[in-house]
């Protein structure tokens, strides 16, 4: 198995090319990253070996085989393992003892995130429950995309309630009778405008809006 020779931009390894691996990879390349993509299954490495820059079939919970990888020498790890937890934590244990420093790692239950956590993962993503939960939110909170952190502190992008129509951010205060910061303000055709006080917001404006996440749902259910 050939060493990967990585250039000197950054350089990124996804392991696992099912639907969120590849996604990830894909969306990598289309970026401009260096990228190498490695599978324990034949048939997904020939299905995107013509799509991503380098792609290997290599059996990523053995020390050696990713040794000879030079996995050692890359900046970032993704380890996009879908439903077998033993070879999830164990790709992740050989990155960390590899001497890999940012591991993001993909859990499916919040167990598996811990353990993933306690053996050298320094990121961990929960795929299906952030997508559901972001949906939800979406629904039922007239949001047009959402993205919560984990103190309870949301930003979101919603169309500008009624009480904001025709008045500058100052007029309409919406820190003071929300709780909430305008961060910008997206008006079709025209381009994305930092917030200040003196902004106008119209009719059909799109907000970004950040604070507190029971704050930022109350604001864009205004109506």
């Amino acid at each position: 198995m050939a060493k990967f020779r990585k250039s000197d931009s950054t350089s990124v390894v996804v392991i696992g090319l099912g639907r969120f691996g590849s996604a990830v990879a894909s969306s990598l390349v289309q970026m401009g990253q260096e990228v190498l993509a490695v599978d324990e299954d034949q048939a997904l490495v020939e299905r995107w070996a013509d799509e991503l820059t380098h792609v290997v079939q290599a059996d990523s919970t053995d020390d050696q085989a990713l040794r000879q990888l030079g996995i050692a020498d890359f900046d970032r790890a993704v380890v996009a393992i879908g439903d077998d937890i033993e070879a999830s934590v164990l790709t992740v244990l050989a990155l960390a003892e590899a001497g890999v420093k940012d591991i993001w790692a993909k859990a499916i239950t919040r167990k598996h995130g811990r353990i993933l956590q306690r053996v050298g993962a320094s990121h961990v993503v929960y795929p299906e429950f952030s997508m559901g939960e972001r949906v939800a939110h979406m629904l039922t909170g007239r949001m047009e995309d959402y993205i919560e952190f984990d103190d309870e502190f949301s930003i979101a992008r919603t169309l500008a309630p009624p009480f904001t129509w025709d008045k500058t951010l100052a007029e309409s205060a919406p820190r003071t009778t929300h709780g909430v910061t305008v961060v910008g303000v997206k008006r079709v055709g025209q381009d994305f405008t930092y917030a200040r006080p003196e902004t106008e917001v119209r009719a059909h404006d799109h907000l970004i809006v950040s604070g507190p996440t029971r704050l930022v749902e109350k604001f864009c259910q205004s109506r």
